[in-house]
């Protein structure tokens, strides 16, 4: 018997917003906004399949025909508070050994700014990496600091992370935001 295990040789970033006085609605129109309204998601833990490409969201977009089941890790903050700052982001982190995994990370937070949160995305992902690959750093010390530690290393490629922002809506319509990471074929 062979294996049907599917494993993602592809991935791309894409975020949106959404409003509307329904909270589910509003998700729905963030989903919309991010160009993966039209599937079923499927929420999957964070592991950045062994040799997989990041590829850009319009060519990434076309190829999901309405309907089909798509492993996406998604964060999503929403509220309805007037002008409550909310943010997602998704962080990705790629060992240097392409054929060995990554990680992605999901971060939902509210009153961050999108430099922030970006940062602590990418910090999650390049962390639980760090750890598997045995690279020696004090969790404990500053993500630059982390980072040029890693860099030193070798032993991480890259590290990137899409957010999205947005305030809660003046009228206290529900505000949605979305960031995702897509699993293609």
């Amino acid at each position: 018997m062979g294996n049907s295990l599917f494993v993602p040789t592809r991935m791309f970033l894409t975020r949106g917003v959404g409003v509307h006085r329904e909270k589910l609605t509003s998700f729905e129109m963030a989903l919309r906004d991010a160009g993966i309204a039209a599937i079923n998601i499927i929420r999957v833990s964070s592991i950045f399949p062994p040799g997989c490409k990041i590829i850009r969201r319009s060519v990434g977009v076309k190829e999901l025909p309405p309907g089909a089941v798509v492993p996406c890790v998604v964060a999503e903050t929403a509220t309805n508070e007037p002008n409550r700052l909310i943010v997602a982001s998704v962080g990705v982190a790629q060992p240097r050994d392409s054929s060995q995994y990554g990680y992605l990370s999901e971060h939902h937070a509210y009153g961050q700014d999108s430099r922030t949160a970006s940062e602590y995305a990418e910090d999650l992902a390049a962390t639980m990496l760090a750890t598997t690959l045995g690279v020696d750093f004090d969790p404990d010390t500053s993500y630059d600091e982390k980072r040029e530690i890693w860099r030193i290393s070798g032993q991480i490629v890259s590290t990137t992370a899409l957010t999205q922002t947005a305030k809660g809506n003046k009228d206290g319509l529900w505000t949605t935001v979305i960031a995702a990471s897509v699993l293609l074929p």
